[in-house]
Order: C-alpha cells, then structure tokens, then sequence
C-alpha cells in the first residue's frame, strides 16, 4: 500500500490534536486547525502545521479526520466539501457514527465517507491534554453504511492508515452495530459514572465518604470527572441504543434491591459475567496464532463486516489482502 498522503485533521481538541500530534511524529504529511486561536497557537507550538481556517486546512487534502463536535459537524462538512479536492476521503473520529452520517451525506459527502471511532480517551479536554501517544495501538471501530455499495478504495485507504501508520486495531462493522456496541461499553459506563459520583456528592457522609475513597471508586468514577457537557452531549447523541441498555440496568438493579431487602438470592446478579471473566478482560493478548487472510477483491467488506461482527479485528493491510486476528472461539 501507498502512504496516506496529506492528512488534515479538523478540530484540535483531546483526540483530534493527539492524532495530528501522533500522524506528525511518524513522518506523515499532516495540516491541521481549529476554530479557537489559541488551540492552533499551541498546535504550532508544538510543532504541528496549522492552517487559519477549514479551507486552507483541507485544500491540498487527500484524507480529511473530523475531529470536531456533532453540534458543528453540518457546518464544518459543508466547508469541507466546498474546499477538499474531489478524490479527498472523508473520516471521523466520534463517539457515535449514525448522526455523524446524516450530516456528511447532507453536505454532499456521502460517498467520499468512512465512519471511523479510536476506542481511548481521557477524562480531560483540549489540545493540552492531548498526547502524541494516546492514539498509539489502540483498537477502533470503523463503520459502512451498506457494505455492498461502499466505496471500497476508500475504505482500504483508512484500513492501511490505521493499521498501519497508527498500528491500531479495527472492527469494521455497520453504523448501528457500532452505535449499539459503543452504548454498552462506553456511554453507558459515562451515565454510572456520572450516577455514582452523583451519589456521592449527595449524601450526608460525602466528606467521610471521600476520606475513606480508594481504587473502586476512582476506577468507577473516573470518566465522571470528564466535562459533563461533553458527556451529556455523547449520550443525548446515541439515545436511542443508551436508553434501553439503562433501562435492562435499572431492571436488574432493581431486582438486585429487591433480593437484598427480602434476603432473596443475588448469585445471578454476581455472577452473570462469569463466562466473561473466564476469557480475561478485554484486549489483554492477542492472538498471534488465530489469523486469517481476506482477499480484496470482489465484494469482500460485506465478507468483512460479517466476520468482524463476529468478533474478527483486521490488524493489518498489505497488497490485495486484509490480515485479521480470528474471533476467540
């Protein structure tokens, strides 16, 4: 495969600056910008090529990373498409992929669109918080409207710039799929998150309470002390996966408290995810000795798309096929 070529990134916040800050360390053509002066002042600070606006960000492109808040992804992607050359491929980096759609099909980019997610993070915000190793080897979701009708160049373009420059780890899946999968493990966790440290700061013993505060409770509020408009926004954004997984957390908890002031039985409630526990937390090893080879021609990302729904991550492309870690069995 060829190099990727110019990268823009629009938008320098946490994840968008930690790519420019990552694809700018390994040697790749990479512009990007932001619409707060000060983001593209420390941009520039630290190195990275920054334009003053969209325009001068994605003219000579031929990836553009969207990187910046749904709210503004309608506007932004009509700037994009008025600006971008024609062969430009368009991705993204949100939390959720179905909304993220409408608006680029909106501004005109439909085709030119793959819908792409890095599962990491951090509970801060900004280009102070972002990192040129926070990107690095992580997994990412990527997405397909139809993977029948994709344009499938341009999805093996941002296959190999993942796996590739960025060393990730892909699932490639459609946008609800994806959409529903993000719900379970990560806006739901934000909304516990947010509940628990809730709780917390509503009881008459919070000061005790806080004191007494070690690893459980850091581990399980940690993503609470995240902007909490940002979470809002996140999980108001994929309401309609998020609310029915709260709604099976509400039910089993219930049941839970129901059981512990009747002095019913909680073994279910306990042990529900043994099967789970037994396979080790998730992304501990890999699989070296579990790989197949998908060839790229033909109508292969319908093919890949099955088999990453069934638990297959691709962890590399070479020249006319795609090298996946096989699901555990």
């Amino acid at each position: 495969m060829t190099g990727p070529g110019r990268v823009a990134v629009v938008g320098l916040g946490l994840i968008g600056g930690s790519l420019a800050r990552l694809l700018h360390r390994r040697g790749v053509d990479v512009v990007a910008t932001d619409v707060v002066p000060a983001s593209r002042e420390a941009a520039r600070r630290a190195g990275l090529v920054v334009a003053d606006d969209v325009t001068g960000c994605v003219t000579a492109a031929d990836l553009v990373v969207l990187a910046v808040p749904l709210r503004v992804m309608g506007v932004v992607a009509e700037q994009v498409a008025g600006a971008a050359p024609a062969h430009a491929t368009v991705t993204d980096v949100g939390s959720v992929k179905g909304p993220v759609r409408d608006a680029v099909r909106a501004a005109g980019l439909g085709d030119r669109f793959v819908g792409a997610h890095p599962m990491s993070g951090t509970e801060r915000s900004g280009f102070d918080a972002s990192s040129d190793d926070l990107l690095d080897g992580v997994a990412w979701a990527m997405t397909v409207d139809d993977p029948t009708t994709t344009d499938r160049d341009r999805l093996l373009a941002v296959l190999a710039l993942v796996t590739g420059v960025l060393r990730g780890r892909v699932t490639v899946v459609t946008d609800d799929v994806h959409d529903e999968a993000a719900a379970l493990v990560s806006h739901v966790p934000h909304v516990l998150a947010t509940q628990l440290l809730n709780t917390v700061a509503g009881a008459p013993v919070r000061h005790v309470a806080l004191r007494l505060a070690a690893g459980s409770f850091r581990d399980g509020t940690r993503v609470a002390f995240s902007d909490p408009a940002r979470t809002e926004a996140m999980v108001a954004q994929n309401a309609g996966w998020v609310a029915p997984a709260l709604r099976k957390v509400v039910r089993d908890l219930e049941l839970l408290v129901e059981a512990l002031e009747t002095n019913g039985g909680t073994h279910g409630f306990f042990h529900g995810a043994d099967d789970l526990r037994a396979a080790g937390r998730p992304g501990a090893a890999h699989r070296e000795d579990g790989r197949e080879r998908l060839g790229t021609a033909g109508e292969w990302p319908a093919a890949l798309v099955e088999r990453c729904t069934a638990g297959a991550v691709v962890v590399g492309v070479d020249e006319g096929a795609l090298e996946l870690e096989a699901p555990t069995p």
